[in-house]
């Protein structure tokens, strides 16, 4: 039997990182009776280690919970668990788009931050009904009232009826659920109308296949039922409907305005495309729901394996996650230093770092990983464009008429005390201001700013010279024309692929110089004197040398002729020079690796 529309609830939590989203999950999960007491762990909705660990949250994750109201109802509340972190911006916009209301998580020692606001702005747009909730009012630097009138300046919001909660101790959970139960509207829909379900996500398990996430709109999803997907035109016969509380439940049915999981013995994540619109394969709806835009990827970069007989495994392993995440693309390509790998494009820096390390602690692999880059529009002078994801594929400057790289509008929330240094970044990172308020106490700063810039180690520093103080959300603007080129570096004048990169030719010298000081400090010493230049073209911009290994040929003369000695040194001079013509340098990995460290430490 599914449950009465008028008695569902469906809302989301969303908050900046660390606010507690997480634990207020917990909180709402144990009150209501979803897991006992023993049953219990720290952030129940976190299951990947590597959440647990870093306390993020990378996947959206939902759970039914049943509560019984103080007027005596009963109510079925969906809850979804939506990161905060901004590489997982897409996975917080599906959770939007399958709720009526969010509850907003605000610190209240901290405040109101750059990414409370992008998701309150994304959860405005799809019309929900938000109800402000103050976390950690136990702590001694709460201040509830600062945090009231922030909420009601910064975003707009009436904040007189803000929960005061504490998810930690358990202060405020009951008035949380009254609020979602009296201020959150229910859904809408018509149990008798033709199916329409929204696939708001889809995971792979390796007992059930894949698991579908769905909400559904109108009409009811069926054990049986013979189900048609309407964007990739597919049909498929379910086995099994079922809802998380957190632990899997089998149902029989799921009605208008429910929110639950199918399975249909499907192998292929990819056959299961998010915001796909899912109906009666007999008795179709008329028109699909308007369904999401694509995750774009807008950082890249290589990651190879340490060890050339990895290769197979990692090929392996990058299929397995890119069955659980969607966002995440990879093609084969091969580098003269670094052999096979791959090319692969992600969401941000974060969602990177989350990658890579999965793949080193799940798969056990090694991995180098160049330096990251974003994708480049080249204009050609016969008037066709291409996209350029890895610098070392840019065409001959002579036959490009310009290129245009990505920007962002970032805002930054920063304590006044820092605000010089991060006028300061932000203008060695050629941005351009283009607002500055102060709401609070704190400067709130719009910038625009190359992505080139922000992908190399802008978040680091930022979060260094604030002290952790600063927050930072940034969403892209567009392509913009710039004068850009690419710099190589050259060891004993072979060019080394690996570490080409594109660069503003008004820091590429700059750029250059250091890659070359610290190539020196990496690259053992050989027989003979090695050059590492960094160029442009033809055009060497910046050079180090590192001396040669000299054995003492002239040891075993002790006294006679001076000219005896001046003949040993002038053979073992001959013989440098014809090492250097011949000789290769042996570059080792663990110079890559330090070379190509995310961390630009300048």
């Amino acid at each position: 039997m599914t449950a009465p529309i008028d008695r569902i609830r469906n809302f989301s939590i969303i908050a900046h990182i660390d606010h507690g989203k997480s634990t207020l999950a917990d909180r709402l999960i144990q009150r209501t009776g979803g897991l006992t007491d023993r049953e219990m762990s720290e952030q129940v909705l976190d299951n990947m280690d590597i959440e647990r660990e870093r306390g993020i949250t990378i996947k959206a994750q939902t759970v039914r919970l049943n509560y019984t109201a103080k007027n005596g109802e009963s109510y079925v509340l969906n809850l979804m668990d939506t990161p905060g972190h901004v590489d997982f911006a897409y996975e917080v916009s599906r959770s939007l788009a399958a709720c009526e209301g969010a509850l907003l998580v605000v610190d209240a020692a901290q405040g109101v931050e750059a990414q409370t606001l992008a998701n309150v702005y994304q959860s405005i747009e799809h019309d929900h009904e938000i109800v402000p909730v103050i976390n950690k009012i136990d702590l001694p630097a709460a201040e509830p009232e600062k945090v009231k009138a922030e909420i009601e300046d910064i975003i707009g919001l009436p904040a007189d009826d803000a929960v005061l909660a504490s998810a930690k101790t358990g202060i405020g959970i009951d008035e949380i659920l009254e609020a979602i139960v009296h201020r959150i509207p229910p859904p809408k829909g018509d149990p008798n109308a033709p199916l329409k379900a929204m696939l708001v996500d889809s995971w792979y398990d390796p007992y059930l296949g894949v698991v579908i996430l769905v909400r559904v709109i109108d009409g009811a999803l069926k054990k049986g039922q013979q189900v048609k997907f309407m964007q990739a035109g597919t049909i498929h016969l379910i086995d099994r409907v079922g809802c998380f509380r957190p632990k899997i439940e089998t149902l029989d049915a799921l009605g208008p305005g429910e929110i639950g999981f199918i399975t249909a013995q499907i192998k292929e994540v990819s056959q299961t495309a998010v915001g796909d619109t899912i109906t009666d394969a007999k008795r179709p709806t008329a028109a699909p729901l308007p369904g999401f835009k694509e995750a774009q990827p807008v950082v890249f970069c290589g990651l190879f394996p340490v060890d050339a007989n990895d290769f197979e495994k990692l090929r392996e392993s990058m299929y397995k996650l890119r069955l659980n995440d969607a966002s995440f693309s990879f093609e084969m390509e091969t580098s003269a230093a670094l052999g096979f790998g791959f090319r692969c494009g992600f969401l941000g820096l974060l969602h990177l770092e989350i990658i890579q390390e999965r793949l080193s602690r799940e798969y056990d692999l090694d991995l180098i990983t160049t330096a990251p880059s974003v994708v480049y529009n080249i204009f050609m002078n016969d008037g066709s464009m291409k996209e350029l994801h890895n610098p070392a594929d840019m065409p001959d400057p002579v036959h490009i008429d310009r290129i245009e790289e990505p920007w962002i509008d970032a805002t930054i929330y920063v304590p006044d005390e820092y605000l010089g240094s991060i006028l300061k970044l932000c203008q060695d990172r050629r941005g351009i201001q283009k607002n500055l308020t102060y709401v609070a106490g704190r400067a709130q700063l719009t910038y625009e700013l190359p992505l080139n810039e922000v992908v190399f180690d802008f978040y680091d520093r930022l979060k260094s010279i604030s002290r952790g103080y600063a927050s930072f959300d940034y969403q892209q603007i567009g392509h913009r024309e710039g004068d850009l080129v690419k710099m190589t570096i050259l060891v004993n004048s072979e060019n080394v692929d690996a570490l080409a990169m594109i660069v503003h030719r008004s820091q590429a010298e700059a750029r250059g110089r250091h890659m070359c000081e610290r190539m020196k400090d990496l690259i053992p010493r050989h027989l003979f004197k090695i050059p590492i230049q960094a160029a442009i073209g033809g055009r060497v911009i910046a050079r180090e040398t590192i001396a040669a290994l000299r054995k003492d040929v002239t040891a075993k003369c002790y006294g006679g002729d001076i000219s005896r000695k001046k003949k040993l040194l002038e053979k073992q001079k001959e013989g440098k020079k014809r090492m250097r013509e011949y000789g290769s340098v042996q570059i080792p990995q663990e110079a890559f690796i330090a070379a190509l460290r995310m961390g630009d430490d300048k």
